[in-house]
């Protein structure tokens, strides 16, 4: 039977060294309540907070990144896990084709996860969830094609976007359709999961330091977004820029320097 789940964006986080700040900002940006004390069950005491949505769901995590975590080299930024169902076998396939292993497989109460980077070295996690006890039907929500403060696109700027494209295909099933020429820049291309639109493909800007993913934001009214950013000690790196069906969107940086994107009406 063919897994339909395979390859779903099911959860967000972001890691970032001053929880309470990045409450703060994304409270008036998103309209997200983030909790403001991390979860006392976390394994190995890491300081996790849910970020809840004004409707009740979760659109993801915050970890609090610890000194240890800084002296290895984490840096404030956002990660998305992807759904796999075999974890340890997508680990031994993605490094067997040029991938890497940030940490290893892992069970944790929520489900059996590894980080991972694809062979241009964009880094994500891969997990395969446990549903809680009752809801083993349940499919997480965190992504919405439409919908405010859910995640609703996914972007790839890397070095290589054909083989990128490749990689994701052969690993998590994902088709590739449609692109929007971006002249000399190259072109956008859209990825798809099953019959759902999830995000596209770029080349790397001039400028742009490592292949990386931006995750855009939904949110209520781009102007009053925009205004909160500034706000809240945050930048616009570009935007709003109008795109396909009438909605902005905008990239931007967090007060504690993790990379996001927006996305939005102008109402």
């Amino acid at each position: 039977m063919m897994d339909d789940t395979k390859g779903q964006f099911i959860w967000y986080e972001l890691m970032t060294g001053d929880p309470d700040g990045a409450a703060a900002f994304y409270g008036a940006v998103v309209g997200w309540t983030i909790a403001a004390h991390g979860d006392p069950g976390a394994p190995g005491g890491a300081d996790y907070r849910m970020i809840v949505r004004s409707d009740g769901g979760h659109a993801g995590g915050v970890l609090a990144l610890n000194a240890d975590m800084l002296a290895g080299g984490a840096r404030p930024a956002w990660l998305a896990y992807v759904r796999t169902p075999d974890v340890d076998a997508a680990v031994a396939a993605i490094t067997a084709d040029g991938g890497s292993v940030h940490m290893p497989a892992t069970d944790l109460p929520v489900g059996r996860m590894a980080m991972v980077g694809d062979p241009q070295g964009a880094v994500f996690y891969i997990m395969n969830p446990i549903p809680p006890a009752g809801m083993e039907d349940r499919q997480s929500d965190v992504f919405s094609v439409e919908r405010e403060q859910h995640f609703r696109w996914n972007e790839l700027s890397t070095s290589d976007p054909e083989a990128a494209i490749a990689f994701y295909r052969k690993h998590f099933g994902w088709g590739q359709e449609g692109a929007m020429d971006m002249g000399a820049l190259g072109a956008y291309r859209f990825l798809q999961q099953g019959t759902v639109g999830i995000g596209a493909v770029m080349p790397m800007m001039p400028g742009t330091p490592t292949p990386g993913w931006t995750f855009y934001i939904g949110v209520d009214d781009i102007d009053r977004a925009v205004a909160a950013v500034m706000a809240g000690g945050g930048q616009i790196i570009q935007g709003p820029h109008e795109i396909p069906g009438g909605e902005f969107s905008v990239n931007g940086i967090d007060p504690q320097g993790a990379g996001f994107g927006l996305v939005g009406p102008r109402p």
